[in-house]
């Protein structure tokens, strides 16, 4: 079991065309799969803005889902953004 201070917190924002395609239910079923809390949403710019939270090896697994071509639409560009994580996310809720 890992550690609590070992949590981290990843942000990414997510260029292409992501939205009204599936993506963020794809990004939720895979952060459920790999454990994580946190959310996927739409930003009026047309990016998907993901935040996860839980062990960095699952943080990272995720974000390489991200950018594996896999998910539904298509992804140009995954920017990410690592930091200590916060806590109090419950779930990993689409908004």
């Amino acid at each position: 079991m890992a550690l609590v201070s070992a949590d981290v917190r990843l942000t990414a924002w997510v260029h292409g065309h992501v939205q009204g395609v599936g993506f963020r239910w794809w990004t939720r079923s895979r952060a459920l799969e790999l454990g994580l809390t946190g959310s996927a949403r739409n930003l009026p710019d047309g990016r998907v803005e993901v935040v996860a939270e839980g062990v960095r090896d699952h943080c990272e697994r995720l974000l390489a889902a991200l950018r594996s071509g896999e998910s539904p639409g298509s992804v140009d560009n995954v920017v990410e953004r690592w930091s200590p994580a916060k806590g109090g996310l419950v779930g990993f809720v689409e908004r």
